[in-house]
């Protein structure tokens, strides 16, 4: 079968890995892609937004199956137009990847139907914001409503910090549209974790789980990112964890959005913060994380294809979704100066190091070809060193003894990704 993958980062290269390994593929299209996609995918210049392009050369190649790994499409309805030509898709529709496409959706869904969450308010005014700020407990959280590449959120210890955070976001749209309303939330304090899971819109089979390090800098400082690495599985998700969420928080999900009329089959993304009062839901995206896959796809024993075709056809209790006993870490490389400003078009040596080796993985984020042909920097994000191990630790030292096999100019990550690891 012939498949499409739509989006450009180290997500898609990992996407694109895993279906590579399926028996059932014979060849793999991605829109747009990127240098290390390029390997083993065949990249096409079209970009995620450009649906009617997307679909067009999907049914112009006969594409079996199409995945789409970025949000803006999933949120803006590419999964739509992708049936609408009776082609074969997976991600949630429209209608359903607004889960992640407004928090204040998100929310209100967890408030009528009793899924743990921090207490909210929603403003669609900033004056209003601005109001309710004066008689509220700090710290407190700041969050755009729409899509707003994973840095939308800002967490205000001061009321000072608080209403220039409200201007920020609703008045000078520093994060665009995305902020024409705005939830505030209490702070949750507590380990946060990720997991991952695949709906086929009744049913919901969980991956294993992940911690994503989001602050650009060692020990959580400075701005947030996009994320700057990620280790799976948690230490701190123990099975009493498991068992509360799949209780309240999963299945409860799945059945809300069936309520809803906006039944959910792809992948959400439970982001969680475990407080001293149980686990609460923190953020849902509707698609894998970036860096998340990179560290749970490698560990998933289950050919991806298979998965990703039975939520499709509504038969995913029919799969026994399994993953290795193994850890995993993956440790961002970024340009210099990322998140905010940063050069790029700079050649990256040494990626022919993860060549032959088992268990390590080089997953492209932002790279691109240069008029040599070279492998260059195109992006804030540049790579993805991940590494698996028999347990984290071990991971862990793999994944930074494999960051130091390539080297480009102006290249920087954080020495702390995973370091909770040594504290649990």
């Amino acid at each position: 079968m012939k498949v499409l993958i739509v989006g450009s980062g180290g997500r898609e290269h990992a996407i694109a890995a895993s279906v590579a390994k399926s028996p059932k593929v014979t060849k793999i299209y991605c829109a747009p892609g990127n240098a290390g996609i390029g390997q083993i995918a065949e990249c096409v210049p079209i970009g995620a937004m450009e649906f009617d392009k997307i679909t067009a050369f999907a049914k112009e190649n006969a594409i079996d199956l199409t995945i789409v790994g970025m949000d803006d499409p999933l949120v803006g309805g590419l999964i739509d137009c992708l049936e609408a030509e009776d082609l074969r898709a997976f991600g949630p529709r429209k209608n359903a990847a607004i889960l992640e496409g407004s928090k204040a959706f998100s929310k209100d869904l967890m408030k009528k139907y009793g899924i743990p969450t921090a207490a909210y308010e929603n403003f669609d005014n900033p004056e209003e914001a601005l109001k309710y700020l004066e008689t509220a407990k700090f710290p407190i959280v700041l969050k755009a409503d729409g899509l707003a590449l994973g840095k939308g959120v800002l967490i205000c210890n001061t009321l000072e910090e608080a209403q220039e955070g409200v201007r920020s976001i609703m008045t000078d749209k520093k994060f665009g549209t995305a902020g024409n309303r705005m939830v505030i939330e209490e702070f949750m304090t507590g380990r946060e974790v990720s997991v991952l899971s695949f709906v086929d819109g009744k049913t919901i089979q969980t991956m294993t789980s992940a911690q994503d390090h989001k602050r650009a800098q060692d020990g959580d400082q400075g701005l947030n990112t996009g994320g700057m690495g990620t280790f799976s599985p948690s230490p701190f998700y123990t099975k009493e964890v498991d068992e509360f969420c799949q209780k309240y928080i999963y299945q409860a999900t799945v059945d809300a959005m069936a309520a809803e009329g906006r039944p959910f089959k792809g992948i959400i993304f439970f982001g969680l913060m475990l407080t001293e009062d149980g686990p609460k839901v923190l953020e849902y995206n509707a698609r894998f994380g970036d860096p998340e896959a990179q560290v749970v796809l490698p560990r998933m024993k289950n050919d991806l294809v298979e998965v990703v075709e039975a939520c499709i056809d509504g038969r995913l209790d029919q799969i026994d979704l399994q993953f290795e006993d193994n850890a995993a870490v993956c440790v961002v490389l970024a340009s210099e100066g990322y998140p905010v400003s940063y050069q790029k078009g700079f050649p990256i040596k040494g990626l022919d190091s993860f060549d032959g080796k088992e268990g390590y993985y080089c997953f492209h984020a932002g790279t691109a070809l240069n008029e040599k042909g070279e492998i260059v920097t195109n992006g804030g994000r540049v790579l993805g060193i991940t590494a698996k191990g028999a347990t984290l630790k071990e991971a862990r030292a793999n994944a930074y003894k494999a960051t130091e096999w390539v080297s480009f100019e102006n290249k920087y990550m954080r020495h702390d990704i995973g370091k909770a690891i040594d504290e649990a």
